[in-house]
């Protein structure tokens, strides 16, 4: 199965703290925008996502289609495929994708640990 794009998506208290820390160790801003409490920090392959006031808690994050520059994978698993595979291994699903429909769907799953798993497809 092809999941994508990997990042972590950090629950941060201080957007701008953080933002300096993650500069700290070598990430530069990719996208998002600070005015509206998201960014996208990068460091060569690695992508960490800051976001204040969002969510409760931390979220793994994969974007079927994607690189880790957001550009576009010619090969790629379909969320919705992604969806029929976690259903068929009797995975519960919190957030299901609407099987109808193409282009950009999401889902969310949470492992045995309690750790929240975004699957995200944007395209």
């Amino acid at each position: 199965m092809k999941l994508g794009a990997f990042s972590i998506s950090l629950s941060v208290k201080d957007i701008h703290k953080s933002k300096a820390f993650y500069e700290s160790l070598g990430f530069s801003v990719f996208a998002g925008n600070i005015k509206q409490n998201y960014l996208i920090m990068k460091n060569d392959k690695a992508l960490v996502g800051l976001f204040q006031g969002m969510f409760e808690q931390n979220i793994l994050t994969f974007n079927p289609g994607w690189d880790e520059n957001a550009q576009t994978l010619k090969d790629y698993d379909d969320v919705r495929t992604i969806q029929k595979h976690l259903k068929s291994e009797g995975i519960p699903l919190e957030r299901e994708a609407d099987e109808d429909t193409s282009g950009p769907a999401s889902l969310v799953l949470t492992d045995p640990d309690g750790n929240t798993i975004l699957i995200d497809q944007h395209i």
